[in-house]
């Protein structure tokens, strides 16, 4: 496996529509492993394949039970609920900024092999689907907020959380 570098804001590649997977192959299933080995090195929640350099319709997420969800040409089927918090991306570095997402969020895909399946998640797991598919459209998460969290406001954050 390999660790891929992950493109960072500003490089043309993050703002393009990614392409359908149309093969489930070799490639495919070492894009994946690269991307589960990519994210676990850069310890994110989430990856899509345009942050290392593929315009293909892939994503990789961990969920709340820490384990990898494969995405391939990914879809929401159905979203309820709201929650707003702090969001990141690997492709913006050291930044975060309010963000508000469905709280429930139901997502189709197909797994490495083209089986289709669907999959629910919620909070944090709801908010990387969300994230990693607009990934897959050509956008990024501060085109949701009106400014990048200061170190203040995210110690605020994280320690009115800590203190639930």
């Amino acid at each position: 496996m390999a660790i891929r570098n992950i493109v960072i804001q500003g490089d043309p590649l993050l703002t393009k529509r990614c392409r359908p997977v149309t093969e489930f192959n070799a490639r495919l299933h070492q894009l994946l492993d690269d991307m589960r080995d990519t994210l676990t090195e850069a310890q994110g929640a989430g990856l899509a394949a345009p942050q290392v350099g593929v315009l293909r319709r892939v994503v990789v997420v961990m969920d709340d039970e820490d384990q990898l969800l494969e995405l391939v040409n990914p879809e929401i089927v159905s979203q309820s609920g709201e929650q707003t918090g702090p969001e990141g991306c690997l492709s913006v570095p050291g930044k975060w900024g309010m963000v508000t997402r469905p709280c429930r969020v139901k997502v189709r895909a197909q797994d490495r092999f083209g089986a289709w399946f669907e999959r629910e998640g919620e909070e944090l797991t709801a908010r990387c689907f969300c994230h990693e598919i607009e990934h897959l459209d050509g956008h990024l998460y501060v085109e949701h907020i009106d400014h990048f969290l200061t170190e203040e406001e995210l110690e605020e954050y994280f320690g009115e959380e800590d203190g639930k």
